[in-house]
């Protein structure tokens, strides 16, 4: 497992800000006291090890008073130990909390602003736009917890190791190598023990534990999709039982449940090399450090206290130089959310400067304030490069109705690059000052009560309940009257011709100037869907719509059309 400047450089900008934002104050209030609680742990822990010198040299002396006395002393660090630790506890989890929020709150700004969400899908790179749900949901969990954990537990092990080793090298005294010819003394020879102990220790961690870093990788990215795999059928569950494709999805998703299969096996076995060193470490630094000191109070150069005070400040030494070895798992996990989360904000960074920066291969979209809809030399480009159409140029007007005919792939992007979420191309679209309502196949309906997904994006409160009730009567759906203040998951309880009609009564409701209809009626019949046309034109008598329509009848319907 290695670290690059570069990763730590990029991590500090991602969630360095959180303690310059706003609430600043309080943050480093509640660092300031985190710090001081753990320097506390720190004194209780000196004061522990003290306390059984004293013990034992009590018990060794077999006196009944000093006993009495060590028993006094415990019930005391015993209540400032629980003091502490419960206040250490709750602020380390509030500022937890508070880090978690900052960034998820950042992170989902900058991803669900402008179409981001969609366009970053079409970023190329590194992967950075897959599962971001996942990368937001618990990478940045993991990412700020972990930060807070790993950090305290160094900032423990640093504070641990300046107080005990100025207590093992005091305890340690003055020991003698006899070499035959000469004799060499060695001055805190338990110290020196320790550092070589924990040095061998953590060369070894480190060498056992460079593949699980690319395993818990692994094994979260599989995780993930295999996590969004079950979402997507649950969304689209409908159509999956129309089309009888249970078998297809239990064949992909026991692929999906392979890829984890594997991705476990893996970090099993690199999690066993490290199991296997930590496991005997931890039983070894139990009797090793009374080992070395045994002969030493076997001569009676050491009493009984201090023979058990030196094992418990070596074992205290060693824990805290072996501090890489007791994390590795740890590192390897927050580091592994913290590259996806990274690859996100990487994605949302390449992004913005796309758009941003001039480019002859972007679209340029103006905002005028002219009540026209312009292309200028239009042309739509392909992912790959490909040229889908070139040389619009055309206006269109309030009141037109306009059909786009060929290519319906095409017509999509069209439609895409002028709310903005298609900018690969040329030439340039000048908007009208009013925006634009993008009408899809299948609107998107949120969960909750059904008035308030008519309404979306809007509140429900801006629309009254008569205007509500004559556009669901004017679409043919008077049944859903009764249920508007029902909850369910509209996007499956409803079928495909409801929700489109409900698209219909959000356009009604909105009242938009500039439409575009991209086959947002396709699951009505002919009649149907002409009325729906032709219902849109007597409401917004004055309204442009641009549609995109597999409906012959659809032509008389238009005054031109664009063929693409």
């Amino acid at each position: 497992m290695q670290f690059s400047n570069g990763f730590f450089i990029q991590f500090i900008r991602l969630a360095g800000p959180f303690w310059y934002s706003e609430n600043k104050s309080t943050i480093r209030s509640l660092a300031l006291a985190l710090l001081m609680l753990t320097m506390m742990q720190i004194g209780i822990a000196v004061l522990i090890t003290e306390w059984s010198a004293d013990l034992f040299n009590a018990l060794e002396q077999r006196s009944m008073s000093g006993l009495f006395t060590q028993i006094g002393l415990i019930v005391l660090i015993f209540g400032a130990n629980i003091a502490v630790t419960t206040a250490h506890f709750k602020i380390k989890r509030r500022l937890q909390l508070d880090w978690r929020s900052w960034l998820t709150h950042n992170l989902i700004g900058k991803w669900m602003t402008d179409g981001r969400h969609y366009l970053v899908t079409h970023i190329q790179g590194e992967g950075a736009h897959d599962n971001p749900d996942g990368r937001i949901a618990e990478d940045v969990r993991i990412a700020t917890e972990a930060a807070i954990d790993l950090s305290h537990s160094l900032i423990y092990c640093t504070l641990v190791l300046v107080s005990f080793s100025k207590i093992l090298w005091t305890l340690s005294g003055t020991v003698t190598l006899d070499l035959l010819f000469f004799e060499i003394p060695i001055h805190g020879h338990l110290l020196w023990l320790a550092i070589i102990y924990a040095a061998c220790a953590s060369s070894l961690g480190w060498w056992l534990g460079r593949p699980y870093t690319l395993a818990t990788d692994a094994r979260q990215t599989v995780e993930a999709n295999f996590r969004f795999g079950l979402v997507t059928a649950r969304e689209n569950s409908l159509a999956i039982a129309l089309v009888h494709g249970e078998a297809n999805e239990q064949r992909r998703f026991v692929g999906l449940f392979k890829d984890i299969v594997h991705a476990w096996q893996r970090q099993t076995l690199t999690w066993s090399h490290l199991f296997m060193l930590t496991s005997g470490y931890s039983v070894l630094s139990m009797a090793f450090p009374i080992l070395v000191s045994a002969p030493r109070y076997i001569l009676g150069s050491i009493s009984l206290g201090a023979l058990m005070q030196s094992a418990q400040a070596f074992q205290q030494t060693a824990g805290a130089l072996s501090w890489p070895v007791d994390n590795m798992a740890r590192v390897a996990e927050w580091r592994a959310s913290v590259e996806r989360v990274l690859g996100l904000v990487n994605g949302l960074g390449r992004l913005e400067q796309e758009i941003v920066r001039y480019d002859p291969h972007r679209i340029i979209l103006k905002k005028t304030e002219q009540d026209v809809l312009r292309f200028c030399d239009l042309s739509i480009i392909r992912l790959d490069g490909v040229v889908c159409v070139s040389a619009i140029n055309d206006e269109i007007k309030p009141g037109d109705r306009v059909l786009i005919t060929g290519n319906v792939f095409t017509g999509s992007k069209l439609f895409k690059a002028i709310v903005g979420l298609w900018p690969w191309g040329e030439g340039s679209i000048e908007l009208p000052g009013e925006p634009v309502f993008f009408m899809p196949p299948r609107p998107y309906l949120p969960g909750g009560t059904l008035r308030a997904a008519i309404c979306y994006p809007s509140t429900h409160i801006e629309y009254t309940e008569a205007a509500l009730d004559e556009a669901l009567m004017s679409v043919g759906l008077e049944e859903l009257q009764e249920q508007l203040e029902h909850v369910d998951n509209w996007a499956s309880a409803l079928s495909r011709e409801q929700q489109q009609r409900l698209g219909v009564v959000r356009l009604l409701l909105q009242q938009p100037k500039w439409i575009l209809l991209q086959e947002a009626m396709d699951s009505l019949d002919s009649s149907c869907e002409m009325k729906m046309l032709n219902l849109i034109a007597q409401k917004l008598p004055d309204a442009a719509i641009l549609t995109i329509s597999n409906e012959p009848m659809a032509e008389a319907f238009h005054q031109r059309r664009i063929v693409l």
